[in-house]
């Protein structure tokens, strides 16, 4: 039966946006075309909402997100508006790591955030959903959100459930530690087989505190994700009922006008980076942090996440360096525990508002603890009293650098540099088993620009802790490392080697030395050795110079700011 003339007249005031595209005479054509796919006129009557699905059959991250699209439509349309999906693109970290295809996952990143906000501004949307899983969905995502800022909220698919190996939880990290096993002849073919085959049960992303949980914490603590429903599992059938709420609130988002520029404000961005710290989550949650910051046009830099993750203590006990998974995060209280300790504790600003339309603290205050849990600490039994970020300065890195702890990492090391120029041949220094205690593995023109694109290397990482030499080397990059090793592993250098930066400059064999409690990390070379080099490097060509690869790199901001596409201003 079609609504009445009420209901429609209320509708109407809802959909201020896409009347340009559907309303008068001048519109038929659109109308004309919106109905050959079996909308009516009271459909397009009805507020448009826009579903941006990140789905897709290559790999388990955002494998179910179509499941879940279905159940939005039907909140969207119950609530009182006309649902509308499509879809754009997602690379898998975990299927592409350490190979040249892995260095499209960050380029991803941008591609996301810029089709949405293409197909958005198209199709005057009244209010749009994202639904995202994997590392780079879920910031791309949030970055269209914040560029087009019409009411949205991001939906986070949920984490896979841990596989069982020999009476304990498995993640794709023991598959690549497995790797390093496995050649150093420590663990046998049919035990490296079993892992494999065992490790990933089903749908959902990567299960520890890796970017994707990691990113799905900080999109509750931020706001833009309604708090509770990043943190219920993918396969849970309460997934359902979360995206068949999400579709309901957009609605009463739009009623309320509730936009991303009201709740991705300063002190969400400083919320967000105190979720990372406190979760001992992945050092990329810096980088898209910056990456929101620089979107929303909010001052943010490393110093600032420095500062906010040494007021911080590290509560949550999560893999990688950690003994739980998101899993557990879920059954012990959820993301809403996590935010109602930070709130308690006076480490997050609990005013900031959400797109429920309720402050972080009101959200926080209906947490239920599960009694006896121990995955996320009281503030008094904390791991450390220092978050899990930690941003270091000196001579190999000038604008910065990030390396995440747990806190019973050594504090210093010194050592002799082993320099490679791009992943797969560290990885294969690694796998012959030529890396020793001490070394310093230094990959380099891995960067933004020199990749282009940043790989992440867990490989490389996982594989030393593999040979049982996570915690005797050092690794540095100005790419990505996520924290696998449980000892000392630097990324995020900047700048980077490509454009001149002084990782670009060591040789086989320099001595290179950090130390955590000064945030150092320095060559021990004079000023005018340094100088000497700098005046005879010479760039090497670049990978890659048409198509997307080249475009990206040469746009790409450094990772200090985010690594995001700069816009030239000047034309």
């Amino acid at each position: 039966m079609a609504d009445s003339p009420t209901i429609r007249d209320q509708m109407r005031a809802l959909n201020a946006r896409s009347r340009a595209l559907l309303e008068g005479d001048d519109r038929a054509g659109a109308r004309s075309m919106l109905k050959a796919i079996g909308l009516t006129d009271d459909d397009l009557a009805k507020p448009l909402i826009g579903i941006a699905n990140t789905w897709t059959e290559i790999g388990p991250c955002n494998f179910h997100l179509r499941r879940l699209a279905h159940k939005m439509k039907e909140g969207i349309r119950a609530a009182g508006g006309t649902p509308l999906e499509f879809n754009t693109v997602s690379i898998s970290d975990g299927i592409t790591m350490g190979t040249e295809g892995m260095k499209a996952s960050l380029i991803s990143r941008e591609l996301i955030a810029d089709s949405i906000e293409l197909i958005a501004r198209a199709n005057y949307f009244d209010g749009i959903i994202a639904l995202s899983a994997c590392d780079k969905t879920i910031p791309g995502t949030i970055m269209a959100l914040i560029r087009l800022n019409v009411p949205s909220l991001m939906l986070y698919g949920g984490s896979i459930a841990p596989g069982h190996y020999n009476g304990r939880d498995v993640t794709i990290q023991d598959v690549y530690e497995a790797i390093g096993a496995f050649a150093a002849g420590r663990i046998s073919r049919e035990e490296f087989k079993a892992i494999e085959d065992l490790a990933c049960p089903g749908p959902g992303a990567c299960g520890g505190q890796f970017t994707a949980n990691t990113m799905a914490t900080v999109s509750e603590i931020m706001g833009i994700c309604p708090m509770g429903m990043a943190d219920v599992p993918a396969v849970a059938d309460t997934k359902d009922d979360v995206a068949y709420r999400c579709g309901e609130l957009i609605l009463k988002m739009i009623e309320m006008d509730l936009r991303p520029s009201q709740i991705i404000t300063r002190a969400a961005l400083e919320n967000a980076v105190a979720a990372v710290a406190c979760t001992g989550g992945s050092t990329n949650g810096v980088l898209h942090t910056l990456a929101f910051a620089r979107e929303a046009g909010i001052p943010f830099t490393l110093d600032d996440i420095e500062a906010i993750s040494s007021r911080t203590p590290l509560i949550a006990d999560l893999k990688p360096t950690g003994r739980y998974t998101a899993l557990d995060v879920h059954k012990a209280g959820g993301i809403r525990l996590i935010a109602q300790r930070l709130v308690e504790g006076g480490y997050v600003d609990g005013s900031a508002l959400t797109v429920t339309g309720r402050t972080l603290a009101e959200e926080a205050a209906s947490a239920t603890e599960t009694p006896g849990q121990d995955v996320i600490r009281s503030l008094d039994n904390a791991i450390s009293q220092h978050g899990g970020l930690y941003v270091l300065k000196g001579n190999l890195a000038p604008q910065g650098c990030v390396i995440k702890l747990k806190g019973d990492e050594p504090r210093q090391h010194r050592g002799p540099a082993r320099v490679f120029d791009r992943e797969e041949d560290a990885m294969a220094a690694v796998q012959a088993q030529q890396i020793k205690a001490g070394d310093v593995v230094v990959i380099r023109y891995e960067g933004p620009v020199g990749g282009p694109g940043m790989r992440e290397m867990l490989g490389v990482t996982a594989a030393l802790t593999g040979q049982g030499l996570g915690r005797d080397v050092l690794l540095i990059t100005d790419g990505r490392f996520s924290g696998a090793t449980r000892g000392l592993c630097i990324g995020h250098i900047a700048p980077e080697a490509m454009i001149g930066g002084p990782v670009g400059l060591l040789c086989e064999g320099d001595i290179i030395s950090v130390d955590i409690d000064a945030r150092t990390l320095n060559v021990e070379l004079s000023a005018q050795e340094i100088a000497h080099r700098r005046a005879n490097w010479v760039a090497p060509k670049p990978h890659y110079t048409r198509g997307v690869m080249a475009k990206y790199a040469r746009t790409a901001s450094q990772a200090d700011d985010g690594a995001v596409t700069v816009v030239n201003t000047s034309l």
